[in-house]
C-alpha cells in the first residue's frame, strides 16, 4: 500500500505539489485566524438573571423574588445546575447548562420562562437577562481622572455612563460595557412629615403627582389653512423649580399647594454600594467592558483601543482615560 502511494506521487508530481501549497496556505489562513486570548475560556454555559427590587432586604428578595425563578428554571430544557443569590434589592439567578449547549439558545429557553413566572413578581420587580458573556469575558478595564480638578465624580460618571458606555458598546464583539465608581446624580425630594400632616397630604398622592407631571401626550392634528398642526403637550420634567412647581391640591380658600411647599427638592449622589479607588490617588470613575462568549479577545481589545482613541479628542480638556487593565 505505501509502495503503491509513493509510486502514485512520482507519477502526479504536480497533483502532489499543487495539494502541497494548498495545504500550507489554508494553514496559514488558518493560524492568522486562530483567536488568541491570555486566559482559556473553560467556563460552563451560563444565564444570569438580574431582578431589581429597591429598598427591599434579602430576604423579602429572597422570598418574593429568588425562590419563585429558581423553581421555575429548574425545569429549563439542558439546565443541570440553579443557584440563587439575594441581596439588598437585587437579585441574582445563575442558570448553568450542559457542556455544548449554544449560548444564545438556552438565553431563549430562559427568556421563554421568564416571561411565563413575571405575573408572580412583585409589580416593582424588574427581571433582565444578563450580558451574553461568560465568567472570563473581563477583557479591559479604564479610569477617567480629571487633571485639571474642574469635573466632580457626578460629572465624570455622567461623562462615563451617557458618552464612553454607548460609544464603546458599539464596537464588534462587545457585549457590556460596566460603570464602576463615581457618583450618579439624582433628583430627590425630602418630604417634610409636619408640612405634609397640616396640609393632609399623604405620601401616595406625592408619588402620584410626581408621576403624572412628568410625561408627555398627544393631540391628533388642527387642519388651519390647508395645513396641518400636530397638537402635543410636553411636560417633562427639566429643573429644580419644574419640581417644585407640581400641584398636589388645593385648599378651601383656594390656594394652590405645591411640591416646594412641603418638600425639599435637591440634586445629590444616589446611595452607593462601593467605590473604585486608583493608585492610592483617590476615588475615580470608569469602565469594565465586557467581550461576547466565543469571540477573539486580541482582536476586540485591538478594536476598543482604536476606539478610545477616537474619542479622545471629544473629551473635556483635562480629562484622561487610563487604562487599568488590559489582557492583551
Amino acid at each position: 500500500m505505501i509502495a503503491k502511494l509513493i509510486r502514485w506521487s512520482i507519477v502526479n508530481r504536480f497533483l502532489v505539489l499543487l495539494a502541497t501549497l494548498i495545504m500550507t496556505a489554508w494553514g496559514f489562513w488558518a493560524l492568522s485566524r486562530t483567536p488568541l486570548d491570555a486566559i482559556p475560556d473553560l467556563s460552563d454555559v451560563q444565564v444570569i438573571i438580574r431582578t431589581s427590587f429597591p429598598g427591599q432586604a434579602p430576604q423579602i428578595v429572597e422570598n418574593q423574588i429568588t425562590y419563585p425563578l429558581t423553581t421555575t428554571m429548574l425545569s429549563v430544557p439542558g439546565a443541570k445546575t440553579v443557584r440563587g443569590y439575594s441581596f439588598f434589592g437585587d437579585s441574582f439567578v445563575y442558570v448553568l447548562f450542559e457542556d455544548g449547549t449554544d449560548l444564545y439558545w438556552a438565553r431563549s429557553r430562559v427568556l421563554e420562562y421568564l416571561n411565563q413566572v413575571q405575573s408572580r413578581l412583585p409589580p416593582q420587580a424588574k427581571a433582565s437577562l444578563g450580558p451574553d458573556a461568560t465568567g472570563v469575558g473581563w477583557v479591559y478595564e479604564y479610569a477617567l481622572v480629571d487633571r485639571s480638578g474642574k469635573m466632580d465624580l457626578s460629572q465624570l460618571r455622567a461623562l462615563q455612563d451617557w458618552f464612553l458606555k454607548y460609544e464603546l458598546k458599539s464596537v464588534p464583539n462587545v457585549s457590556e460595557v460596566a460603570s464602576i465608581g463615581g457618583m450618579v446624580r439624582q433628583y430627590q425630594i425630602q418630604l417634610d412629615p409636619d408640612k405634609m400632616r397640616a396640609y393632609n397630604i399623604p405620601h401616595g398622592k406625592i408619588i402620584e403627582a410626581v408621576q403624572k407631571a412628568n410625561q408627555e401626550t398627544g393631540g391628533s392634528v388642527l387642519e388651519l389653512g390647508e395645513a396641518e398642526y400636530m397638537v402635543r403637550a410636553s411636560g417633562y420634567l427639566k429643573s429644580l423649580d419644574d419640581f417644585r412647581k407640581i400641584p398636589l391640591m388645593t385648599t378651601d380658600a383656594g390656594v394652590s399647594v405645591r411640591l416646594g411647599d412641603v418638600a425639599r427638592v435637591q440634586t445629590g449622589p444616589e446611595m452607593r454600594r462601593g467605590i473604585a479607588e486608583l493608585n492610592g490617588e483617590g476615588e475615580v470613575a470608569g469602565g469594565v467592558i465586557v467581550m461576547r462568549s466565543g469571540k477573539n479577545a486580541l482582536a476586540t481589545i485591538d478594536a476598543i483601543k482604536t476606539k478610545l482613541e477616537k474619542l479622545k479628542p471629544s473629551l473635556p480638556p483635562g480629562v484622561e482615560i487610563i487604562p487599568v487593565y488590559d489582557r492583551s
